[in-house]
């Protein structure tokens, strides 16, 4: 196992009134496996920045355990933990070369200067540094910056290696690049990894799995696809991407071939249709509301009243590859629709009536 939290929580004491607690991450437990990159994802203020540093020992849990590669470390300091952190100011010494940057942790546990100087050779040309051991940091781009902070945490080959919103200083085109960058660079050395961003679509690129949090608590884990697609909770379809709520009633459930588990799930929809969802997990019963979700480009819009729901388009805005509608059916919010290859399929404009659809396989029934 790379890294297990049980029942960790993190109580501080609020800096303006001393008898005041706030709880940072409450009871969270999870498992990392070996070679497997995890990402935290949630909201300013959710816990996921604190839970990794109680995972590199900048900070002691209040409660619970830390163990790292099958040893509990909760009372061995960060320098003496198996981990590399790297930073979002990627903590680099301005007055050393890129090489000095590089080889530093090594030459602090007194490896030989021939084999220091081979093994800075070998992860600068692995991270497109080549010729550049000379440089001081401030001749470099900040995406070179960034290769400089991964390559010097590599080096000393962790058992874990550590991000806190690594890419958040760079523009939008060097963050791109930078992420595939470093999924490439971890899937080569296999480093079980743990990665903070309040990025999804960094989290969805670079992660095995994610951790959704919020104030404290983890609200889904799992691959990104299920995060995306099979949502756990309201705040998880709403936080990752964007998704259109259907509310409806359960007017016929039928369990699938005698399974009592899943079941044939037929829906009346406020202000619009029917539609029969097969094979969904319950329990269901007769007039019990659920809430149903949908992403924009999960729509089918058609020339026509009919469908699902019938709606009129307010808000169209041609964005080349794509375009992007708002349509109102009738509910608290306008439906957000979105399709492709408008050139060939043509697009609405403002004030047409379109009928709304989708396929059941492309929505998601949220527990109650």
């Amino acid at each position: 196992m790379g890294v297990k939290l049980v029942e960790i929580t993190k109580v501080f004491t609020d800096q303006s009134n001393s008898e005041k607690k706030v709880t940072a991450v409450n009871n969270v437990s999870l498992e990392v496996a070996d070679g497997e990159f995890v990402s935290f994802l949630g909201p300013s203020g959710c816990g996921k920045t604190t839970t990794l540093r109680i995972i590199s020992g900048f900070e002691y849990p209040t409660k619970g355990e830390v163990w790292i590669a099958g040893k509990m470390v909760n009372d061995i300091p960060p320098n003496k933990r198996d981990t590399s952190m790297v930073f979002q100011s990627y903590a680099i010494f301005p007055h050393l070369s890129v090489a000095q940057n590089v080889g530093f942790g090594l030459e602090l546990k007194g490896r030989p200067k021939n084999e220091i100087k081979e093994e800075v050779e070998k992860i600068m040309t692995l991270m497109n540094l080549q010729d550049m051991g000379r440089r001081r940091p401030d001749q470099l781009s900040g995406g070179q910056q960034q290769r400089v902070a991964l390559a010097r945490a590599i080096i000393n080959k962790p058992s874990v290696l550590l991000f806190d919103e690594p890419l958040s200083n760079l523009d939008a085109k060097l963050r791109e690049q930078m992420r595939l960058e470093i999924r490439r660079i971890q899937q080569t050395f296999g480093i079980t990894s743990i990665y903070v961003t309040h990025d999804q679509t960094e989290a969805m690129t670079v992660s095995d799995r994610i951790v959704v949090m919020d104030e404290g608590n983890i609200m889904q884990t799992g691959s990104p696809f299920d995060i995306y697609s099979r949502p756990a909770n309201r705040f998880v379809a709403d936080f990752i991407g964007r998704v259109n709520f259907f509310i409806g009633k359960v007017i016929s459930v039928k369990n699938s071939a005698g399974n009592s588990v899943s079941a044939d799930v037929e829906i009346e929809f406020s202000g619009g249709g029917r539609k029969t969802f097969a094979g969904r997990s319950g329990p269901f019963n007769n007039g019990q509301e659920i809430t149903l979700t949908v992403r924009p480009e999960s729509l089918r819009l058609a020339a026509k009243s009919g469908g699902i729901f019938s709606g009129t388009v307010i808000k169209s805005v041609y964005l080349g590859q794509l375009v992007e509608y708002e349509i109102d059916c009738g509910g608290d919010k306008p439906v957000l629709a979105v399709t492709y290859d408008p050139a060939d399929q043509g697009f609405f404009k403002t004030g047409d009536k379109v009928g709304v659809d989708f396929s059941e396989k492309a929505s998601h029934i949220l527990p109650n």
